[in-house]
């Protein structure tokens, strides 16, 4: 064989040279990739802790037998909690007034909400401090809410609509009394309205307004702006404002326990405040817990619901 086939068999048989900065820069994009997440795994490890650890003591007190008053006699009873727990005679109560309160707050705070945001959107003298004494009652403790509507407002004695009632010669209303659950409604609401008159006055920002001038050159009214214009271009903020709501009013207590405490009877009862009373009032901590994974039971359909009603207005 002569030299020259002998030096091309061996430049076909000699492998190719690596490149030699293809190892280092292998090595920088793997920790490049590991530094964040090692960095990230203190934080996202102890908020995995945070939650599964009550989660999982909460599984496990509603599977046994647990008062407080009788800490000795403790052992396994399977779902007998639950059971209790939903033949209670103030579940059923309970579970409608949670909806009633629910839905009524929701379309209190969204259709007034849109109202005061239209109401606020043009230039007026003074808008700045109107737009801060609307927002100014979310910021108020439910506790000191609930006082401030029970003992300044509804009255039946000395409270404001109680004075209104009779300068036009009608008899004042208990409030807390006769309408309970509809007292907390208004007390709930008055609270979470400003927040939904924030997010739709922050959206009716981006509102186009050449649009708006064209529909008026058009002959179009109020009522047609407000349902071909202001709804379709708030759906998304409509969408988030009630899922916020949503979360945060399956969980109402401070209002209840502070003005009716549940009552008249269980006229006023929530879900959230049934489990209060069977923690504390009847110290069971079995049949408590049970309820607390029934109202995240609740929860979680509610979300569902709304995720498949409203959820494609997030898109």
């Amino acid at each position: 064989m002569s030299t020259q086939a002998l030096g091309a068999a061996g430049a076909v048989d000699k492998p190719a040279p690596r490149d030699a900065g293809s190892a280092p820069r292998a090595k920088a994009v793997a920790v490049s990739r590991f530094l964040p997440r090692a960095l990230m795994a203190p934080a996202v490890l102890t908020l995995f802790l945070w939650m599964i650890v009550p989660l999982v003591m909460t599984i496990y007190f509603s599977l046994i037998r647990y008062n407080l008053m009788q800490p000795e006699n403790v052992g396994f009873i399977g779902l007998l909690n639950y059971r209790f727990f939903v033949t209670d005679p103030s579940f059923a109560t309970a579970v409608m007034n949670t909806l009633l309160l629910l839905g009524s707050v929701i379309v209190i705070t969204v259709v007034g909400g849109v109202g005061l945001a239209l109401l606020i959107d043009a230039p007026f003298p003074g808008r700045a401090a109107v737009r801060l004494l609307l927002i100014a009652p979310f910021f108020v403790m439910p506790t000191v809410n609930a006082l401030l509507w029970k003992h300044m407002m509804m009255n039946p004695i000395y409270g404001v609509l109680a004075q209104v009632w009779q300068f036009f010669g009608a008899t004042p209303v208990d409030w807390l009394t006769d309408w309970p659950l509809a007292s907390i409604i208004v007390m709930v609401a008055w609270q979470w309205l400003p927040f939904a008159t924030l997010i739709f006055m922050t959206a009716l920002q981006s509102m186009n307004r050449e649009q708006l001038e064209a529909s008026r050159m058009d002959g179009a009214n109020l009522l047609q702006q407000i349902r071909f214009l202001y709804v379709p271009h708030l759906a998304r903020s409509i969408a988030v404002v009630v899922m916020i709501e949503m979360i945060f009013l399956l969980g109402v207590f401070a209002e209840i326990f502070t003005t009716t405490g549940g009552g008249p009877g269980d006229a006023s009862t929530n879900v959230a405040f049934l489990i209060f009373k069977q923690a504390l009032l009847n110290f069971d901590a079995g049949v408590a817990s049970a309820g607390a994974l029934f109202a995240v039971l609740l929860a979680n359909i509610a979300a569902i619901f709304l995720i498949r009603l409203i959820g494609k207005n997030l898109d």
